[in-house]
């Protein structure tokens, strides 16, 4: 099952009794937007207990097409990565 921003709206609006839903959407939106940009940004982004979002730079390099076997050029290019929290991973790892 995939987690959509939709249920992390209900989620939000479920556990706080004071707000509305178009808070709750707001809420969610402002908290994305603030990602996004920092990342955009190039800087890293913490989330305490849950973990970190790198932004990683990749140089050009060779590569191949599997299909065809064909040799091409991968351009630089920025990447995101994440690394999970010792307490996230410990907790994935309970079940």
């Amino acid at each position: 099952m995939t987690l959509t921003k939709a249920d992390l709206v209900q989620q939000v609006y479920k556990h706080h009794e004071g707000l509305t839903k178009a808070q709750a959407t707001d809420s969610v939106e402002a908290f994305l937007r603030i990602s996004k940009n920092s990342l955009i940004s190039g800087s890293d982004l913490l989330l305490s207990g849950f973990g970190k979002f790198n932004v990683k730079y990749k140089n050009a390099r060779r590569g191949r097409n599997p299909q065809t076997g064909d040799e091409l050029t991968l351009d630089a290019r920025r990447v995101v990565t994440f690394k999970p929290s010792g307490i996230l991973r410990d907790k994935i790892n309970q079940s």
